[in-house]
């Protein structure tokens, strides 16, 4: 009786320890869940990533790129302990953005394009034909904002027909009355803005001196001035723009 009466405390010091654990675990993943929907992300398998990596912390300012690393990086998925020669190679190259499906889209429109000048020279570079195939069904649920937030910021004169020409595109694909219906107040400011800049611009071209003849097509665009200034009075009714 005396020997079972001993209490192991180191046990009860592994139990206690591997409940702690277990609770963390549990609040560190569901933080990373209720992060995921935040973020909107684009897939089941996106999301999982987010939760099963939940557990790494981002790079502080004393790490640098290519330097001798003394710790694994992932020590929830090494079992052996990591040499202190062992270095981590981080790639700076970001992949080709060229996306087959809308799906692939929204991964990589929101995982590797990070500002807004970026998103911008991304939508002018896949065009309105494929962004037009891109979203024919839906453009999907926050993110019609975030396309006219980067054509806001960043249109130039020089694109104004291609710009027009995605607006255009985004406008007859699916439930767009109903995306456009559900944009913030903050996007829906930056849709207005986006509209005054493009008819800023159509007031200045004359002054550029060019003749009629000289604004003609671009690149298969709107024919001329005056058919961008007809298809711009058209998406100001589309968008439901005053």
């Amino acid at each position: 009786m005396q020997k079972n009466s001993i209490i192991d405390f180191k046990a009860l010091e592994r139990e206690l320890q591997a409940a702690l654990d277990a609770d963390e675990k549990y609040k560190r993943e569901n933080a990373a869940k209720f992060r995921a929907v935040e973020q909107r992300v684009a897939s089941y398998e996106e999301f999982r990533g987010i939760v099963l990596a939940s557990h790494l912390k981002p790079l502080e300012r004393k790490d640098k790129i290519g330097g001798r690393n003394t710790a694994p990086w992932n020590c929830h998925c090494t079992l052996e302990r990591a040499p202190q020669e062992e270095t981590t190679n981080f790639s700076q190259e970001k992949p080709p953005f060229q996306p087959e499906t809308s799906a692939e889209f929204y991964r990589d429109w929101r995982r590797h394009l990070q500002s807004g000048q970026e998103r911008y020279q991304a939508l002018l570079q896949l065009g309105a034909t494929k962004l037009g195939s891109l979203f024919h069904t839906d453009v999907g649920f926050g993110l019609l904002g975030e396309l006219l937030a980067a054509l806001a910021d960043h249109v130039r004169p020089a694109d104004r027909p291609r710009v027009l020409e995605i607006l255009h595109s985004l406008a007859h694909t699916g439930r767009f009355a109903l995306n456009l219906s559900l944009l913030s107040p903050d996007e829906q400011q930056s849709c207005q803005v986006l509209f005054q800049k493009l008819q800023a611009m159509s007031i200045a071209i004359p002054e550029v001196g060019l003749s009629q003849g000289e604004r003609g097509p671009e690149d298969g665009q709107p024919g001329g001035f005056w058919e961008e200034d007809g298809l711009l009075q058209e998406l100001l009714g589309l968008y439901q723009v005053d």
